[in-house]
């Protein structure tokens, strides 16, 4: 299952799938689920060059401007993966979704974002997670619409993720209590 935020394909395009599927090497062929779930994207989408590239961009949100991902939403850093180990795992990915890559995606900078900042790191649990100078990001499960930053500052150690590609310093940590 992706952790980023998805779409739900069409019913027609699961029934596409499924037969193609059905109709691919026996099992055990390795490749054939990948380039399966690769297809469906695509059917899902209509196109699988818009379905594999997504865009992550500047935009004003409510806790002030910060990196957006899929659907305009707030993207996170947690400033305990500081030392780069991936610490949100397991129980905490249900409010905290990493933003992962299936096989054959990528990002690209938007507007305000320093393209070569922008990279991957393995998860522990195999999957590809968007970092930003390094630090892994993350939506916040609360965020509902576009613009939405509800996330800020929770526990002190959850922040918007900035262009500035900096965690923030122990004083925004103690003055980002902001009652969400």
């Amino acid at each position: 299952m992706r952790s980023r935020l998805l779409s739900i394909a069409p019913a027609a395009g699961i029934a596409a799938v499924l037969t193609l599927a059905a109709c691919q090497a026996p099992a055990g062929a390795g490749s054939t689920s990948a380039s399966a779930s690769e297809r469906a994207s695509a059917s899902a989408s209509g196109s699988g060059a818009a379905a594999s590239t997504y865009e992550v961009k500047v935009a004003h949100t409510t806790a002030g401007d910060a990196l957006v991902g899929e659907d305009g939403k707030t993207l996170y850093v947690f400033t305990k993966e500081a030392s780069g180990t991936i610490a949100c795992t397991t129980g905490c990915t249900g409010t905290w979704p990493p933003f992962t890559l299936d096989s054959g995606e990528t990002t690209k900078a938007g507007q305000g974002v320093t393209g070569s900042w922008l990279g991957t790191t393995k998860r522990p649990d195999g999957a590809t997670q968007v970092t930003y100078n390094g630090h892994p990001l993350y939506y916040y499960a609360s965020d509902k619409a576009a613009g939405d930053a509800h996330g800020q500052g929770i526990g002190g150690v959850w922040f918007i993720a900035t262009a500035n590609g900096k965690l923030p310093s122990a004083s925004a940590s103690a003055s980002a209590s902001i009652g969400y």
